[in-house]
């Protein structure tokens, strides 16, 4: 019997499906916001889309996350009454379905013209210019989300407030927390085993109810597979449990954020690191220097990538642990960059400044595109940081946009990023980010009415 996680070609794809006389499979697409869209096929239609493609309404690229419609896109919209557009399936990402008997899952992306807006097909491009330069990427996530006693229901009925976490209190690393609800933790790990996203690490972080999960690292492109499944399933598993799981960037103005912090490194063809160099300062090689650099130099254009919601910047603020500028710092958790010294397999950097709500496959596409400009133009990153950077001054290049109509603006007008992800794709994921931070400005919110009702 062929196991879900062999399949590479079509043939295999249709024999698993045989083997395990499957009427119907799930096949799944990611949309601009990493918001998985999908539906079940009968096994004619999914053998079919294997040798001849599928087609896909192209509103999953002109809707947002609460499927209101752009006004703003050029690419599909009510002029063009949202036709279908070719998708094609990758038969490699078959997965298992672990709470539907031997259901099977299938991950599709966008072709042809729609393939530029596609945030797997993004980050493919980039992976293919790496490749052009002589680099494999590998990469790893790590995601920090809340876990709370509610429903769908629930938190609706209670206007998202008073919400009742998993656990009450910070408590960071308890050993007490993960034994008590260790059915729960084994649970977790047990489906990231299943659904081949598996986990390095978990624990609870500081905040009620709250834990951590560090990815096992892998080649870019799947590494950002396993992510976007991640976040997709936990949540699932969570509903399933009678929880919820949330990976808002920030959900209460009480609590920390959460990260979604992206690790990094680079071999050459033979698979040796082109990072590491034990005859240099930390073990940085040229190569991670310059990669650095780049990444430095050109946050602030790609950060509508990795900071892609309104919600994003309110992480953004001194004291709770999220960069504020285009900082670097070598094992330094105040820096938006931090290099991680170690050898020829381990060393690295990540990009601290990601947060939990960005799509895995355009905020990889972003760390990596800045840091090939900088390998491209032999960068040089300034201002190392020593010590607490939340309580330095930096330049004014490393200032950070710090809204997200601010992060857009300098996304769409930058040459960087059309030269790495493509004019289309740039022009599209800037007008979104336009019209999210113009939804926002429409609403009124629970703080402007505690301030100004009665007073002003």
């Amino acid at each position: 019997m062929l196991e879900p996680r062999d399949v590479k070609t079509s043939l295999d794809a249709k024999r698993i499906v045989e083997e395990r006389n499957l009427k119907y499979v799930k096949i799944g697409l990611f949309d601009i916001d990493g918001v998985m869209r999908g539906k079940y096929l009968s096994k004619e239609k999914f053998f079919s889309g294997l040798d001849n493609g599928l087609a896909f309404c192209d509103v999953v690229l002109g809707w947002d996350s609460k499927d209101k419609l752009y006004d703003n896109a050029l690419y599909t919209g009510w002029h063009t009454g949202y036709p279908d557009a070719p998708v094609k399936l990758v038969p490699s990402s078959c997965r298992s379905v672990p709470f539907e008997g031997d259901m099977l899952l299938f991950i599709a992306e966008f072709d042809g013209a729609a393939e530029q807006l596609c945030p797997r097909g993004v980050l493919k491009r980039v992976l293919k210019q790496a490749e052009n330069l002589g680099f494999n990427v590998t990469a790893a996530f790590e995601y920090e989300f809340f876990m709370f006693r509610e429903t769908p229901e629930s938190i609706r009925e209670k206007g998202y407030r008073n919400l009742t976490p998993l656990t009450p209190d910070p408590f960071g690393y308890s050993v007490i927390r993960n034994s008590t609800h260790a059915e729960l933790y084994n649970d977790i790990l047990q489906l990231s085993h299943d659904m081949d996203f598996p986990i390095e690490g978990l624990h609870t972080e500081t905040g009620p109810g709250v834990l951590e999960a560090a990815l096992v690292y892998d080649e870019a492109l799947k590494s950002a597979d396993k992510a976007a499944l991640f976040k997709t399933f936990i949540k699932v598993w969570a509903q399933r449990n009678n929880l919820m799981a949330t990976f808002m960037a920030k959900w209460s103005h009480e609590e920390a954020g959460q990260s979604g912090h992206i690790h990094v490194s680079m071999t050459d063809k033979d698979g040796n690191s082109v990072f590491f160099d034990p005859d240099q300062t930390y073990n940085m090689s040229n190569t991670q220097r310059h990669f650095l650099a780049g990444q430095q130099q050109y946050m602030p254009e790609f950060l509508a990538m990795v900071a892609s919601t309104v919600n994003s910047y309110s992480r953004m603020v001194p004291g709770v642990w999220a960069p504020l500028d285009a900082t670097w710092g070598t094992e330094n958790r105040t820096t938006a960059l931090r290099i991680i010294p170690g050898n020829s397999k381990s060393q690295r950097v990540e990009y601290r400044l990601g947060s939990a709500d960005s799509n895995p496959y355009l905020a990889l596409a972003a760390v990596i595109a800045s840091g090939l400009q900088g390998i491209e133009n032999e960068l040089e990153p300034i201002c190392e940081v020593k010590g607490n950077a939340y309580t330095q001054s930096f330049p004014s290049e490393l200032s950070l946009p710090s809204t997200l109509g601010e992060a857009a603006s300098r996304f769409g007008a930058s040459e960087i990023t059309k030269k790495y992800l493509g004019e289309d794709f740039v022009y599209h994921f800037a007008a979104t980010r336009d019209w999210e931070e113009r939804e926002f400005r429409r609403h009124v919110t629970d703080w402007e009415l505690d301030r100004y009702f009665e007073i002003i």
